[in-house]
């Protein structure tokens, strides 16, 4: 028998990661094409951080709740879900609500979790799954053969960026703070990792692909990194903007982007459509879970904390140092 409440963690007020308390709220109920997940464990992401500063407001609809991903066993489906039954180990990628014991998820967006990863590892999955998989291989065009540019190389979406693409036949080189960041991408693929601190990022890439430049760029930076992607580009390249850490008002001069025929584009995960996120969804199913069962991926956890530790898990997650991602735990 399903409690009535159960522990939640808030965001009292816009601010730093001290502002996340536990407090209770009632169990939620699964809309009729909702499955409801027992929350074992709940990834941490960027987007989370900008919620809690006040700067990325939910969806109208959505939980107030931090937390888009989740993993653990369906305990309860809506009327007219027919792909899961109570029992199935799931993760699912939620628009609020994860950093709680229970959670609903939309059908859609809940994939069977892959056979051989645990909670915590399966609760990394959706948000940078989904987050790679449309901006690199959708909407930068990655093609085996390719190269492929990553900002924040150690970062949970550049971990998974590494593998993906490598394991998809592309090249990849990233941009990194300190050796060890290096160290650990070239572990999992990369051709070449660039201390951005000691490195212009732009004459590595064109030295390394022998003067062709990126055939895609992931940047979730910013910043003066908007201009020099476009050097850093190949003809007819694609850059895709997924964050703006060091700011999103630059001047650039696009004479580059029109003389090189490239692609600037960006995208919110968050606020897609749910038909769209369905195909993403069913296309990840196809193509990236053989690549788990194959041994090609698998989510690089850079530390866990129980549920009730969100703001510890917060300040690590602000912390430059980290490798790959933070998970919550409720068990």
């Amino acid at each position: 028998m399903l409690p009535e409440t159960m522990t939640v963690i808030e965001a009292r007020e816009a601010g730093g990661p001290e502002v996340l308390v536990a407090g209770m709220r009632p169990v939620p109920k699964p809309a009729a094409d909702e499955v409801l997940i027992a929350v074992e464990a709940a990834g941490i992401n960027r987007p989370d951080v900008l919620q809690r500063q006040g700067l990325y407001p939910p969806p109208k609809g959505a939980s107030d709740l931090l937390g888009l991903e989740v993993a653990g066993p369906v305990i309860a489906v809506g009327e007219t879900v027919t792909r899961f039954k109570e029992g199935d180990f799931v993760c699912a990628l939620v628009n609020g609500g994860g950093y709680a014991e229970f959670a609903v998820a939309p059908e859609a967006t809940t994939l069977l979790a892959p056979d051989g990863l645990d909670a915590v590892q399966a609760a990394a999955l959706p948000e940078t799954i989904f987050t790679v998989w449309h901006n690199v291989f959708e909407r930068g065009g990655l093609k085996p053969g390719d190269w492929l540019l990553v900002h924040g190389g150690a970062s949970g979406i550049g971990t998974t960026a590494i593998q993906l693409a490598t394991a998809l036949g592309a090249k990849v080189i990233v941009t990194v703070g300190d050796g060890a960041k290096a160290k650990a991408c070239e572990a999992l693929g990369a051709v070449h990792a660039i201390n951005y601190r000691e490195e212009d990022f732009v004459e590595v890439v064109r030295a390394v692909t022998e003067k062709h430049g990126a055939d895609a760029i992931l940047d979730m930076v910013g910043g003066d990194y908007i201009e020099r992607n476009l050097k850093a580009a190949a003809l007819e390249g694609h850059i895709v903007q997924i964050a703006f850490l060091e700011g999103s008002k630059v001047e650039i001069d696009l004479m580059r982007l029109m003389m090189r025929r490239l692609t600037l584009t960006g995208s919110t995960l968050r606020l897609k459509r749910p038909e769209t996120k369905a195909r993403m969804a069913e296309a990840i199913e196809e193509r990236i879970w053989p690549l788990i069962a194959q041994g090609k991926f698998k989510p690089v956890i850079d530390s866990t904390f129980k549920l009730e530790e969100a703001a510890e898990a917060h300040k690590r997650i602000d912390d430059p140092a980290h490798i790959g991602k933070i998970v919550l735990k409720t068990t």
